[in-house]
Formats: C-alpha cells, sequence, structure tokens
C-alpha cells in the first residue's frame, strides 16, 4: 500500500452514498449512540458549539442537543437528514470553533488517523472535549479468518478482504500525539448473531462497508471460495443453536483540548507522601539493590 493510502476513500463515500439510499441497518449506530448518551451524562457541564463529526447518520445529534446549545452533523456522504458534506481528513471547521465534538463508527475509514485527530483537537476551544468510538482491531475477526483459508485452499493465494482496524493499545498514543490531554481509550465488543454467512455480508455491504482496500484484488469472491468460507465459518463459529457469531469490538475514545484549569501531573519529587509509607513497606533506597538487607 504505496504512501499510506489503505482506504480507496472516494470508493467508500460512493458505497455509502448508495447505502443511504437504499435504507441504512442502523444497530452498530444506535448501541454507539446510547453508549454516547451514558458517557456524556458523566460529564457535569453544558458546552456552546458542539458537532457531530462523520456519523453516517445524525442519531447522536439530539444527545448532543442535551450537553450543548447548538450541533451541526456533518456526514461524509449525502443522504439521510445532515447540516453539511465534509471529509474526516479535512474538516470543515475552524480551529477554536467547537467545544464538544463527537464521531462514531466513521475514523476506522480514514487513511491518516493521527491526522484526523489532531484537526478535531484544533478545531476545539481550550477545555473542549472530544468523545467518540471507531472499529477495534478485532473486529470481524471470524470473518477475516475463514476468507484468508478458503480463498487460500481454493485459488493457492489470497487478497486482503477485511480493513485492518486500529489497536487498542496504539490509540491512547494517537490521542496523546495529536495533543489531547486527559486522554481516555476503553473498547467493549459486542457480539451480532446471523443464521449463516451470507447474512453477515447482506450486513456489511447495507453499511457500505465492502472491501475498499487500495489492494484489494478487483474480482469477487469466487463461488467455490464464498461456500468454503461459510462452511468454515459454520464449523468454527457456531453456538448451539446454530447462529454464527460476529463480533464488532467498538474503541471509545475521549480527549479534552489543553487549558490551564485542567489537571496536572505532579512533577518528579513533588509528591508530599513516600510510596513506601502508603504500601506499608520499607523503602529501597537509590543506591541499594533490590533484596539487599
Amino acid at each position: 500500500m504505496s504512501d499510506g493510502i489503505v482506504f480507496d476513500r472516494a470508493l467508500g463515500r460512493r458505497r455509502l452514498t448508495r447505502a443511504l439510499a437504499a435504507g441504512y441497518p442502523d444497530f452498530l449506530l444506535e448501541r454507539a449512540t446510547q453508549d454516547l448518551e451514558e458517557r456524556l451524562a458523566a460529564v457535569l457541564r453544558q458546552f456552546g458549539d458542539a458537532a457531530d463529526l462523520g456519523s453516517s447518520l445524525p442519531l447522536a445529534v439530539p444527545v448532543l442537543r442535551g450537553k450543548a446549545a447548538r450541533v451541526l452533523h456533518m456526514a461524509e456522504a449525502p443522504g439521510g437528514r445532515t447540516d453539511l458534506v465534509g471529509d474526516l481528513e479535512r474538516l470543515p471547521f475552524a480551529a477554536a470553533s467547537l467545544d464538544l465534538a463527537s464521531s462514531l463508527l466513521a475514523l476506522q475509514g480514514v487513511n491518516d488517523l493521527p491526522g484526523a485527530l489532531i484537526q478535531i483537537r484544533r478545531a476545539l476551544r481550550p477545555d473542549g472535549l472530544f468523545i467518540g468510538c471507531l472499529l477495534g482491531g478485532r473486529t470481524l475477526s471470524e470473518l477475516r479468518q475463514v476468507l484468508l483459508e478458503a480463498e487460500a485452499e481454493t485459488s493457492g493465494g489470497a487478497s486482503p478482504r477485511i480493513a485492518p482496524f486500529a489497536d487498542l493499545r496504539d490509540l491512547g498514543s494517537l490521542l496523546q500525539r495529536a495533543g489531547f490531554a486527559l486522554p481516555v481509550v476503553d473498547s467493549e465488543v459486542v457480539t451480532v448473531r446471523y443464521r449463516d454467512l451470507f447474512g453477515l455480508l447482506r450486513d456489511l455491504r447495507a453499511l457500505g462497508w465492502g472491501n475498499a482496500l487500495t489492494a484489494r484484488r478487483r474480482t469477487g469472491l469466487r463461488r467455490d471460495t464464498l461456500m468454503r468460507a461459510a462452511a468454515l465459518y459454520a464449523e468454527r463459529f457456531a453456538d448451539p443453536d446454530g447462529k454464527l457469531r460476529a463480533t464488532f469490538e467498538i474503541v471509545w475514545l475521549s480527549g479534552w483540548a489543553p487549558h490551564e484549569s485542567q489537571q496536572k501531573p505532579l512533577r518528579p519529587g513533588s509528591a508530599k507522601a513516600r510510596l513506601a509509607d502508603a504500601l506499608g513497606v520499607p523503602e529501597i533506597g537509590t543506591g541499594d539493590k533490590a533484596g539487599r538487607p
């Protein structure tokens, strides 16, 4: 994948436009919106200007209105009820123009995630909050496994079919690199069950989440490959009732635009109590070796 271009963004937007026109299935977005409401309920302040950035549908707008005086929804594809169409990699917001920014299940599709986070932080006023979620590394792990194995068996080789998703351990450092203060990252796994592999594939197409990797094979899956993948999926990932599990890892990110009022870490050596006293153990001097009497 040359020049760090992992995704064909234009293709992804065309697919999302078709998905929105055809009746977008919002089950994951609805779940993320409910989680957003719970998380914002713990923030004991109100905001002025807020924006929902890149979420496919404006489901989060009513939630944000409970916390902000003015709310805009920016979609990445036309369709639905949106205020403007924009690009997460080129945000159409001036610096320090927002107090609250959210993004639900959209950032996993950008080529430059650190750059997108930097733009979001720059769009926030000092002490502004960003809170959002994206798909994490365990997402569709079952589908990834069976497609790779089935294609290798039936055609003697395999091409990338499932997008790479960010790892939870990397996202906290990305928030810090983007300049956010007090970053927090956590994740949850949502399991969706299907009658067969084909039901999962239909939902992925309906979401506009078809293969948009720049390194993808331009031909579709062969029938024998697809049938072998379906057999492997049913063999390995079926519950006792025969339903098949599909994993979606939703990783939540939050951070604040820096402000002088925010809590700062203590300077080294400024602590007023010793850790050894708190733990009730003898203190070992810097010149001593562990275990030395």
